[in-house]
């Protein structure tokens, strides 16, 4: 009888001690996915990790609980990432030479596509009102039998 419990005791208590929810695992976990949702899926890049579904993504949020285990603070979590794959791993990177591109850019790209229409209609519509000599007078004597 006392091996039947022991083993039926072994066997539960796992389970127990697994699906005990403490609020520190809770305030683990929001700390978690409060930094997971400040860094971008490295697989998917247009999700945070918080979102992602990636296997990466799924890695790198246990690499942020172990070193929030540790005893890291947050922006102790976002350097070392900042540290190991760049400004890019920020889903929101900083202003700084190497990013003008990445804010700007964007902006730059329109400016520029939108000077170039105007200047393609204008041409356009400089050459739809030149007329030839020949031209001209076709539309006169045209326009004086009409």
């Amino acid at each position: 009888m006392n091996r039947l419990a022991v083993a039926l005791l072994l066997f539960c208590a796992p389970a127990v001690c697994f699906s005990a929810d403490t609020p520190a695992n809770a305030d683990l976990d929001r700390r978690v996915m409060a930094i997971a949702s400040e860094l971008r899926c490295l697989v998917c890049q247009n999700q945070t990790l918080a979102d992602s579904n990636a296997d990466l993504a799924q890695d790198l949020r246990n690499t942020i609980r172990e070193q929030l285990v540790r005893g890291a603070s947050e922006r102790d979590v976002i350097d070392y990432m900042t540290a190991r794959y760049g400004d890019f791993v920020l889903y929101r990177p900083p202003l700084k030479a190497s990013t003008v591109l990445l804010w700007f850019g964007p902006f730059l790209l329109l400016a520029g596509g939108l000077y170039l229409l105007s200047r393609r209609l204008r041409a356009r519509r400089a050459q739809a009102t030149e007329l030839s000599e020949a031209e001209r007078a076709r539309a006169e004597e045209l326009l004086k039998s009409g």
